[in-house]
């Protein structure tokens, strides 16, 4: 029995790098078809790393050939002696259906990259609303239709024989041993290796699910080449990647119709019509603080506001920043909504100030050349600052190598280019406390008299939660002393702990040594996004489920030596999009003019509305599950009302707005009349 597995595992193996050999031929197809270069003649590494990087990311899909060999054919064969003489019969079919599709799935990126420039992406979705006997025109018209669908015919029988010559190669005989024990011990170990086999092409030669290939981690000698990049997706990948992907019916609309659903949040349509951003524009009633040489705002990874609410504060999670926020001239606003629920989302609307509405703008070729007028870096350099990004982890993390120079920093900085050589770093960036005390070496070393303002982006808290934090203080002896049994013994759920207090220890510490060096520092702390942060599970509370509010409010905290509680209008609730008119009301001179599409926090806010959440002074509401509850802090669990979607028509106009910008890449240009004068 044994003897017909090992043959037929042997029949498996010898298939499993068609399908890779065949995507590796149409990645080269359609280089040479589309690529602005035809050879690899100066650029071996970079098409090397193209076709080796897209052959792994590849395995997502075509290691499900090997286990449908492995499964379906080799296993029953084994047992079943007539199967076995028609199993490679079998094989060669499924294979061939396969490759069958991998061709579909390659004309059809031919034909999109054709009309498109790009791989499959979501717009393909738009096709549901389209004519489609006009794409039945297209195809056969201008698409050689015809020959495409001929080419089924010799490309099904070749790949037959391709299959057909592996299954032909010699196999190796089995190693047949005296002792039963020590060949079912064989036997095991073969069959074992088998499946693991299985797992490390599916993972893309390796065993850890999170070190997978993905387009965040597209190596940067390829992902900078805007077509090598996109040529090493293979095309069941790219197009899973857009199924994935929402379109947001902004994008459907017609001019006219964005017109009436952006009514809600415009002044004056014919304004609109005429100046993009005329009816965002604002003028500043005077600095209210000495404007600050320079100014610090730090997006935490995953800093939530739930740890700081009085049910958890005995936790000492936020220990750190409870002490910041002690501070007499720290003011924070504890009920604050993030722009995205994850991180690109929250961490691109901050930087372009308008919604993302996860249409994706920093992967938008159009946003890496042309600019948003109404973007915070570009504003505040109007006021004579210099700007500077910097990220923990590499630049081509959400194509940020591109995004953020266009969005108008003049200098941005990743945590592996310029942390010391070899620094220990999560799979999404360097350890957050090197990160932010190699910036603050930096940041002194290039400082001059011009203000300058400087952005800083941290990734270590973050699952898996793997860092040897005894090593950077955490004890749960000192650190929670008073937490329950239940957690204290959740291995897991403790590492997770330390995962948060030490991101927050790093966090303020780099406040606390820049609040020294430069004392008249502005400092912004807030976090692009919450999650899981609190362990319900562990009986911290009496419930083991979260309120809304601890499922999706962010922190905020903002200081200066000048700044009073009563400059922010006393006010309790706030978004990021309040973060950068805030910041121009509180520095800059009478009559200033900028643009911002949310009121500054030195007027009262009534409520944030953003495309995923809204937030009033005694509700909150998450559009995605129709559920709004009671703003409040509390250890039981607040009722929720279903189906309540309050203002509904300002959230759908401020995806409008992004979605206007998309359908309008020409208004990036600086010739266009969104172009801030």
């Amino acid at each position: 029995m044994f003897l017909a597995f090992w043959a037929g595992l042997q029949q498996d193996i010898k298939l499993v790098l068609l399908a890779p050999a065949v995507c590796a031929i149409f990645r080269l197809a359609f280089i040479l078809v589309y690529g602005p270069k035809k050879s690899p003649v100066g650029e071996w590494r970079k098409w090397f790393t193209c076709f080796r990087y897209g052959f792994w990311w590849g395995m997502d899909f075509n290691a499900y050939v090997y286990l449908y060999l492995l499964v379906l054919v080799s296993l029953p064969a084994a047992f079943i002696p007539a199967y076995y003489a028609v199993g490679d019969t079998v094989r060669l079919i499924g294979v061939t259906v396969y490759l069958v599709v991998l061709y579909t799935a390659f004309m059809g990126k031919m034909i999109f990259y054709y009309h498109f420039h790009d791989t499959f992406n979501p717009t393909m979705k738009l096709g549901v609303n389209a004519d489609k006997m006009n794409f039945v025109d297209i195809f056969f018209n201008q698409n050689y239709g015809a020959w495409i669908l001929l080419g089924y015919i010799p490309y099904t029988w070749l790949s037959w024989q391709v299959g057909s010559c592996l299954l032909r190669l010699p196999s190796l005989p089995y190693l047949s041993l005296s002792s039963p024990w020590l060949q079912y011990g064989l036997n095991t170990v073969v069959f074992s290796a088998s499946v693991v086999l299985f797992y490390w092409l599916r993972y893309g030669g390796t065993l850890r699910h999170r070190q997978k290939p993905e387009w965040d981690e597209v190596p940067p000698i390829v992902k900078n080449d805007m077509f090598l990049g996109k040529a090493t997706v293979d095309d069941l990948i790219a197009f899973e990647l857009a199924c994935k992907s929402t379109v947001s019916e902004a994008l459907l609309h017609t001019d006219a119709e964005s017109l009436e659903v952006l009514r809600p949040v415009l002044s004056s349509p014919q304004m609109f019509s005429e100046n993009l951003w005329a009816p965002f524009q604002h003028q500043t009633k005077g600095a209210r603080i000495r404007k600050p040489k320079h100014i610090f705002f730090l997006l935490g990874e995953s800093h939530g506001q739930a740890p700081f609410d009085a049910p958890y504060e005995y936790l000492n999670l936020m220990e750190a920043s409870r002490r910041y926020r002690s501070q007499a001239h720290t003011v924070a606003i504890d009920n604050f909504l993030p722009a995205g629920m994850i991180s690109q989302p929250a961490l691109t609307s901050l930087l372009a100030g308008v919604y993302d509405a996860g249409m994706e703008l920093n992967e938008n070729k159009a946003f890496w050349y042309g600019n948003i007028p109404i973007s915070l870096p570009l504003q505040l350099k109007k006021l004579g600052y210099r700007t500077e990004f910097w990220y923990g982890g590499g630049l081509n993390w959400g194509s940020l190598e591109h995004f953020v120079p266009a969005i108008g920093f003049d200098a941005w900085h990743g945590g592996p280019d310029f942390c010391p050589k070899g620094s220990p770093k999560t799979w999404l960036g360097v350890y957050d406390h090197i990160f932010l005390e190699q910036a603050a070496k930096l940041i002194q070393q290039d400082d001059t008299e011009q203000p300058v303002f400087h952005f800083l982006y941290t990734t270590s808290n973050h699952g898996p939660y793997n860092m040897p934090y005894a090593e950077y203080g955490f004890s749960a002896e000192k650190v929670m002393p008073a937490a329950p049994e239940a957690l204290l013994k959740h291995g897991k759920m403790m590492k997770q702990m330390a995962g948060i207090w030490y991101a927050d220890q790093a966090l303020i510490k780099f406040v606390e040594k820049m609040q020294t060096v430069y004392p008249d520092s502005l400092f912004v702390v807030t976090g692009d996004h919450t999650t899981g942060l609190i362990p319900f599970q562990c009986g911290v509370v009496g419930r083991t489920e979260p309120n809304l509010r601890e499922r999706v409010l962010t922190s905020f905290a903002i200081s200066h030596p000048e700044l009073t509680a009563d400059m922010l209008a006393e006010n309790t609730i706030g978004g990021h999009m309040n973060i950068m008119p805030t910041l121009f009301e509180l520095i800059a001179p009478a009559g200033f003019t900028y643009y911002s599409i949310a009121e500054p926090l030195t007027e009262p806010i009534h409520r944030v509305v953003t495309p995923y959440c809204w937030l009033t002074h005694d509700r909150i509401g998450d559009y995605r599950d129709g559920l709004s509850q009671q703003l409040a802090v509390s250890e039981d669990l607040l009722p929720f009302e279903r189906d309540r979607e309050k203002f509904r028509e300002e959230r759908d106009a401020w995806c409008e707005l992004t979605g206007w910008l998309v359908r309008h890449p020409e208004l990036l240009d600086d010739a266009g009349r969104g172009k801030m004068v």
